[in-house]
Formats: C-alpha cells, structure tokens, sequence
C-alpha cells in the first residue's frame, strides 16, 4: 500500500488539523514529504508536531521512517517495463508460469480488497447511479480499453452514458457538454498522463465530480477526484496487470445496476426487444 493510499485510508480518523497536512500531501506529492518537518508544516499552515501526528496515524514509527517508505514507492513508480523485465528475467522460471501469474493475480485482488473502504465503494456506485448526472469514462494507453468496456455496460442500464473520445485535441470541445454535477470516471495508473491530469483540472473547473480509478502509488488526479478506488497491478514482471481494474469495474457495474433494478430491467428489455425485432441483414 503507497502512502497515498494510506493517507486516503485514514483520512476519516483524522482530526481536522491533521487533514490539512494530508490534503497538503495529496496535493504537493511527492515534495512536500520529502521536504524537513517544518517545511512541510509551514506549507500545510499548521505546526511540526502536528504533522508528525499525521504520520503517526499512518502507521509510521517516525518521520524518517515515513521518508524511507515515499523515496521507495517513488522508484517503483518510475520504473519502466525494461526495467521490470530485466529485474524479472532473473527470477527462477521452475513451476508453472501460468499458475505463477494467476497467484499475483488473485493477491492482487485480495490486496484491493483490503485496500477500497467499502464507503469508497458505495460512493462511487451511488454518484454513478445518480439519474440526474450525465456519466462519462476514459482511461489512458492500456486502461482506455477498460473504460471503453464499462461504458458499454452502464449504457445499457442507466442514460446519458458517453465516452471522452480518442483525439486529446476535441476534449476541449466535449467538455463543452460537462455540467456541474455530471460525474467522470478516469482510469490513471503509473508513468501518469499529462494529458488525463490536465483534463481532471478542467473538469474540476466545471465542477464535475471525479471517481479515480488507479494504482496503489495514486496518480496525481486524486488530489481533484471526489472518489478515489486504488488498485494493485504489480504483476512481478514486466507488464503492471489490468486483472484487478476490470475486476473493480464489473463489480460497479453489477452495483450500478441493482441499485435501481426496476429502471436498469426496463432498459434491458427494450434492448433485447429492440435486438430480436430488428429485420435479418441483406445476404
């Protein structure tokens, strides 16, 4: 668990002058951590022994403790795929590979499981449920396909379901469609995009609300996001996985369609009444 999501975890613990220190954390990651106690304090408006409180709350024996465990998670972060496959390549390849990776997967799952407040979760099932806001996705390179995958579902149970398409150079101009209150789900997970952290701004500017899916390590967006579901992808090898990102969104999905059986059953049955009544295609 990064200490992002940790701050995130605790966050309901907190008194409100160690909120501070965290919703300065959050929102100067990695620096503000990395800086001496009393910079850090200065910077959240509050005063040393406070902030080390708030790393107390953390779990943290110390200040340097907290420092050792940010410098780490940050290297993680950077690494790339050559990296990780070179790292990896050295490992033992006895046994099945194949039952090798479905174990990370399945500690994967069990890790996010821990790691998502089932508050978070009801959160962000409840904003996605809201028939008054208009629902958009979007993910990066990899995760775009999953964003892509959880629109088509909510489209079927729920309205005004619609994707951020491909082209960065029209998102200015989808936006114009964005009002306060519709709800954005972005897909972000390490080696962070530019693009997807430029967009959370605007969106924040229309006042859309945002639930985050991404990484332990928690892209930057979180700091705009109303909702924040971090996932484990560490795979051990050379490609971070998508198995615990799909598996969160089809988990939403299967709550976003409950939560009002009644409106979503009517939807799918004039799907299905639309699809069986349609005349057969032209030979």
């Amino acid at each position: 668990m990064g200490t992002k999501e940790q701050v995130h975890g605790a966050l309901a613990q907190m008194t409100d002058a160690e909120r501070k220190v965290a919703h300065t954390f959050l929102a100067n990651y990695p620096s503000s951590g990395l800086s001496t106690v009393a910079e850090f304090a200065g910077l959240a408006g509050t005063s040393a022994p406070t902030v080390l409180r708030f790393v107390s709350r953390l779990g943290f024996s110390g200040y340097p403790e907290f420092q050792r465990a940010l410098r780490a998670e940050i290297q993680a972060e950077l690494l790339s795929p050559l990296e990780k496959g070179d790292s990896s390549a050295a490992r033992s390849l006895d046994g099945s590979a194949l039952g090798a990776y479905f174990s990370r997967a399945t500690a994967n799952i069990q890790a996010t499981l821990e790691a998502i407040p089932e508050s978070e979760f009801e959160a962000a099932c409840a904003l996605l449920s809201d028939p008054k806001a208009s629902c958009y996705t979007l993910g990066g390179r990899f995760s775009d396909a999953i964003a892509r995958y959880m629109a088509a579902h909510l489209r079927i149970v729920r309205p005004n379901v619609r994707r951020f398409q491909d082209q960065t150079s029209t998102w200015d101009d989808q936006l114009l469609d964005v009002k306060a209150g519709d709800v954005v789900v972005l897909f972000d997970i390490r080696r962070y995009q530019r693009d997807l952290v430029h967009l959370s701004e605007l969106l924040c500017e229309r006042k859309a609300r945002i639930v985050l899916i991404t990484d332990s390590w928690l892209s930057p967006i979180s700091r705009y996001a109303k909702v924040v579901l971090p996932c484990a992808i560490d795979s051990g090898r050379t490609w971070d996985s998508g198995v615990v990102l799909m598996a969160l969104v089809e988990a939403i999905v299967d709550r976003v369609t409950h939560r009002d059986w009644d409106s979503a059953r009517g939807r799918i049955q004039a799907l299905e009444h639309i699809h069986w009544n349609k005349p057969p295609a032209a030979d």
